[in-house]
């Protein structure tokens, strides 16, 4: 008799909990969603604007017409805002409550890139994300063919710029020619070209040297480019449009034009010698030609007596 009242005692506890469950669960649901039952933030460090929270609000109320709790799709809806271009992730949760939770995190970008006719953003992860019609944000300006697997090397690159006060200040842009990057600088119009993307700290930093130590002493537009593409070694080359390089570039010039000359001045020297010394030569040896040649002429008629014929043919070869 005890054990069914136990089991009379369970079976009524489980269908008032179930009751109790299923009306909460339909009152849960009836709720509605009101705005100010709506939480969004945005999570990114640094403050960008591609979307707002009106625009996110906006999402829920066509995700969820009814506006009752019962009736959303938190996956869905989800699914939804990360799918948007500027969304680098979204988290979407309702509490016991009723109130929904959008935890939203925007893309950063790193670079805005102008490529094959088109402007976009890339962000540190190297995706790309079409610019906005109502927001711009400042950031540097890369032009050129880059390759999607150079976006990552490119975003450092960029990222370490941005953190040197030096670096920020002087360089304002980067363009790709063929396979060499250069950085484009605010002071002067020449550009200074990095090569790869390999080494680029140490490249930077013996950059930076060399203007603080010389290039700051000297006129802007003096140079039309600077390299520190080869290890160690930083080249320069003059600006031929400024005034002051041309005694520069006139001596260079005239270096230049002097080593063929000197070349050709050599070679006319050097043949007369060569044909005097064979002029020299010849008279002692034409002489013991003839002698020899003479005994063995009066050998020939002494012995064999051959008709004069001969004899020019002889005279002919030794000529």
């Amino acid at each position: 008799m005890k054990n069914k009242y136990r089991i009379l005692k369970i079976a009524v506890t489980v269908i008032i909990l179930g009751l109790l469950l299923s009306f909460s669960l339909k009152r849960f649901s009836g709720q509605k969603i009101t705005d100010n039952k709506i939480s969004v933030k945005m999570n990114e460090k640094t403050p960008v604007y591609f979307i707002d929270e009106k625009d996110i609000r906006e999402i829920v109320k066509k995700e969820n017409p009814t506006g009752k709790v019962g009736d959303l799709n938190i996956p869905a809806l989800e699914k939804k805002i990360n799918s948007l271009p500027a969304v680098d992730s979204a988290n979407v949760y309702l509490n016991l409550n009723g109130k929904l939770y959008l935890d939203i995190r925007q893309r950063v970008p790193v670079f805005r890139l102008n490529k094959d006719g088109r402007d976009f953003y890339v962000d540190e992860k190297g995706t790309e994300f079409p610019i906005s019609k109502t927001y711009s944000h400042p950031c540097m300006l890369v032009t050129g063919n880059v390759k999607p697997d150079e976006y990552q090397k490119l975003a450092e690159l960029v990222e370490k710029i941005d953190k040197d006060d030096f670096s920020k200040k002087f360089f304002i842009g980067i363009s790709k020619s063929k396979d060499d990057y250069n950085l484009l600088t605010s002071d002067g119009n020449y550009k200074v070209e990095i090569g790869d993307l390999d080494n680029i700290e140490f490249k930077v930093k013996g950059l930076k040297t060399f203007v603080e130590k010389y290039l700051v002493f000297q006129d802007p537009e003096k140079y039309s480019r600077v390299s520190v593409k080869y290890q160690n070694q930083i080249v320069t080359t003059l600006n031929p449009y400024f005034k002051e390089n041309d005694s520069i570039l006139k001596a260079g010039n005239l270096e230049l034009a002097k080593t063929p000359l000197l070349s050709a001045a050599k070679k006319p020297e050097a043949m007369p010698k060569v044909a005097e010394t064979k002029k020299a030569k010849t008279p002692s040896v034409k002489p013991k030609e003839k002698i020899k040649t003479a005994a063995k002429a009066k050998e020939t008629k002494k012995t064999e007596k051959k008709p004069a014929a001969t004899k020019p043919k002889a005279k002919v070869k030794i000529e």
